[in-house]
């Protein structure tokens, strides 16, 4: 079966243009929002978006948006060629490949656009709220979800669910799909994406898929890469502690203080939140320099 040809776009007008063509042929689109250096749960991502549209459109934007000065922008891992050679391997491919330079730069002068995948990653400087706004590029209007953004991971990062609500909603006004995929590995991103939606009345459907894991449990990132093999072989408690609360919570729904304060102190962060139907147990922790996420949904 021949590979089928993907449409790379880096400019919004012209991003748009495609799908406003492609929907008025009558096709649905599906798309999967990711920032790069892609593994198996992006390519998971695609695949579901195929269950549910016949057009599907990966967008590559490493966004500043999300990133306060202190965090690790400038080492966020990118191998774009890599990442097209692994879309075209899912089964029916991938139609549009949206990968933009900076989707916040309004300036005219266009000598002065900033290219978040090379050097100027490296720009960030204390003192400001977001990369954005330490770069003084023009852009001021954020999307903010009040109470879903606060608590779990918004409480150590205070700029992400703004960015991440922001950029989403540029990607959607741009791309204009009728589908969206997202991983439940960040699983407070995608039900604040869903208020999001739910809020401002985007006719988008915003579609949850499962955790991909490696072979010892841990929940594929795109940060693994970072870790040592030390570090690597400590991360994969956070999936075995997973397993011991399912264990758990199966039983009883009651925690004590001490067990939660135990885990609390090995594993950095842990919250236990009824965001929605089911129970959801989440876990933020710090592996060296690398901060992983996981969560699992359990039905008492």
């Amino acid at each position: 079966m021949a590979v089928k040809e993907t449409v790379i776009f880096t400019e919004k007008d012209e991003m748009r243009k495609w799908s406003r063509s492609t929907r008025s042929r009558g096709k649905t689109i599906g798309l999967v929002p990711t920032m790069g250096y892609l593994h198996q749960g992006h390519l998971s991502l695609v695949e579901e978006a195929h269950k549910h549209a016949e057009i599907v459109v990966v967008s590559i934007y490493v966004n500043p948006g999300q990133f306060s000065p202190s965090e690790n922008l400038s080492t966020y891992p990118s191998d774009f060629h890599g990442d097209i050679l692994k879309l075209k391997s899912v089964p029916g491919g991938v139609d549009a490949v949206f990968s933009p330079k900076n989707l916040y730069d309004y300036r005219e002068n266009k000598k002065s656009e900033i290219n978040v995948d090379m050097e100027n990653k490296n720009s960030c400087k204390k003192g400001v709220v977001s990369c954005v706004e330490e770069r003084g590029i023009g852009h001021e209007t954020w999307v903010r979800v009040e109470k879903l953004e606060k608590g779990l991971c918004g409480k150590s990062r205070p700029v992400f669910f703004r960015g991440v609500a922001t950029i989403v909603s540029k990607l959607f006004n741009i791309v204009e799909p009728d589908v969206a995929v997202f991983g439940k590995k960040d699983y407070q991103q995608w039900r604040i994406i869903q208020r999001m939606v739910r809020d401002l009345d985007f006719g988008i459907e915003i579609v949850g898929s499962d955790i991909m894991r490696d072979s010892d449990g841990l929940a594929l990132s795109s940060r693994n890469v970072h870790l040592s093999p030390e570090e690597r072989e400590k991360s994969v408690v956070e999936a075995h502690i997973n397993g011991i609360v399912q264990s758990k919570l199966q039983r009883t729904s009651i925690f004590t203080c001490e067990e939660l304060i135990k885990v609390q102190l090995e594993m950095s962060q842990l919250l236990v939140r009824n965001l929605l139907n089911p129970l959801v147990f989440c876990i933020a922790a710090w592996f060296g320099k690398v901060r992983l996420i996981d969560n699992i949904e359990i039905s008492i």
